[in-house]
């Protein structure tokens, strides 16, 4: 078995990196927390229940994660930003109750399996002008809250904008190429564990990180209060750039009875693709995310973290909401990736129509605009194999046989 593996490293990278010993790079718990209260000059986290997978990840980081000199910086840098930003959201609406007070109201989640369009569909349906994305720099910075007349919340002539470019694109500088698999930017839509990260209940934090035993412990722990930290991250970021929320990430498949009781008038878009695709694609992505951060990630290891049982068990959880009538037919709509690859525009204003949303000739025009200012694979090609994975095609296609049969999904890989 393999995995796709990016290229050396950049000589700079690789340089610094050798500098040494990290540990001076302090990642201790309760210094990082006390860093966090002086760098702001305030107290309240609001509330306690990130304690616990706040400590389970810094213990696991120091244990398992075999972290680079950079990497070692870059999750040190995470965590005070982290820590920071409940500090400042605490105060924020402390300080204007009006701000917790406001109704997040029928969100649409788009989720699905990883690659599998969520982030072309995300795209697209938040370049509608009555839409609401949270974007990358206010998510990393959201203090003090954006405004909408900062360029329609792009964030123009807004400081935060290119600092968090900046350190945003540091990936793309450190595995160049990243960009062919998922790109960053400041300006762009993020996936919420962006936001659930605050919470230390993500797969943001697993996914950047070789920390299997908080990836364990995320396995096991109750995701409400995530996802209550989430609802509060987007009523301050709606307090002065109002709009209807479209928000997407992989991970909501597998936590939907969590989501649904923090959003009970939620709607879902689920997409669906071939799950071998998706496993010999997913498999090249979160190596080299890891890879990011550690020159130790073992490909063998990386293979086990999204297996075919993976895929089954996040594809089951979700049909049981549908199947014992918890997540309604006119609460859910599905998106195939062919058709949205082959037909974006059209296969949009399908959904639409399912969830009662307006799809009018200016949002058309809008989403054209987006197609055709961003087209699909602009930054080269992901290029994958499911052989690589080392994995049984027949064995793994009998395994997802009635899943594609239920929703119509073509196989890509024969």
């Amino acid at each position: 078995m393999s995995v796709w593996r990016p290229g050396p490293r950049p000589r700079w990278v690789r340089a610094l990196n050798a500098l040494g010993d990290s540990d001076w790079i302090a990642l201790d718990a309760d210094a990082l927390v006390d860093e966090a209260r002086r760098a702001t000059g305030l107290e309240d986290f609001g509330g306690e229940t990130w304690q616990e997978g706040y400590r389970v990840f810094l213990e696991a980081l120091e244990r398992e994660a075999q972290l680079t000199l950079i990497g070692r910086m870059l999750a040190r840098s995470d965590i005070a930003n982290w820590l920071e930003n409940r500090l400042r959201i605490t105060e924020t609406c402390r300080r204007q109750p009006g701000i917790e007070a406001s109704a997040v109201e029928r969100p649409v989640f788009i989720t699905g399996l990883p690659r599998t369009g969520t982030s072309m569909l995300h795209e697209l349906m938040g370049s509608d002008p009555a839409a609401r994305v949270p974007r990358a720099w206010e998510v990393r910075f959201p203090c003090p809250p954006p405004e909408l007349d900062a360029d329609a919340g792009t964030g123009e002539g807004d400081s935060r904008v290119e600092r968090a470019e900046r350190e945003i694109r540091l990936w793309n500088e450190i595995v160049p190429e990243y960009d062919s698999m998922h790109e960053l930017g400041a300006r762009l839509p993020v996936e919420c564990i962006q936001i659930t990260a605050h919470e230390f209940r993500s797969d943001e934090l697993s996914g950047r990180h070789v920390v299997p035993s908080y990836a364990s412990w995320l396995a096991q722990s109750d995701l409400e209060p995530a996802y209550r930290f989430h609802r509060r991250m987007l009523q301050l970021l709606q307090w002065r750039h109002p709009g209807r929320w479209v928000l997407k990430a992989p991970s909501h498949l597998g936590a939907l009875a969590a989501l649904l009781a923090v959003y009970p008038d939620a709607r879902i878009i689920q997409t669906h693709r071939d799950p071998l695709s998706v496993m010999a694609s997913v498999a090249s992505i979160l190596y080299s995310t890891a890879y990011v951060r550690s020159d130790a990630v073992d490909p063998e290891q990386v293979l086990g973290w999204f297996t075919g049982e993976t895929c089954r068990l996040l594809l089951d959880r979700a049909d049981a909401l549908r199947d014992e009538g918890r997540l309604s037919s006119d609460q859910i709509c599905d998106v195939r990736y062919c058709d949205l690859v082959e037909r974006p525009l059209e296969t949009v204003a399908g959904a639409y129509d399912q969830l009662g949303l307006s799809y009018t000739s200016a949002v058309e025009a809008s989403m054209r605009r987006t197609l055709d200012a961003r087209p699909y694979g602009r930054h080269g090609a992901h290029r994958y194999e499911f052989a690589d994975t080392g994995l049984d095609v027949a064995q793994e296609r009998r395994r997802f046989r009635d899943y594609q049969e239920r929703y119509g999904v073509p196989s890509e890989v024969t």
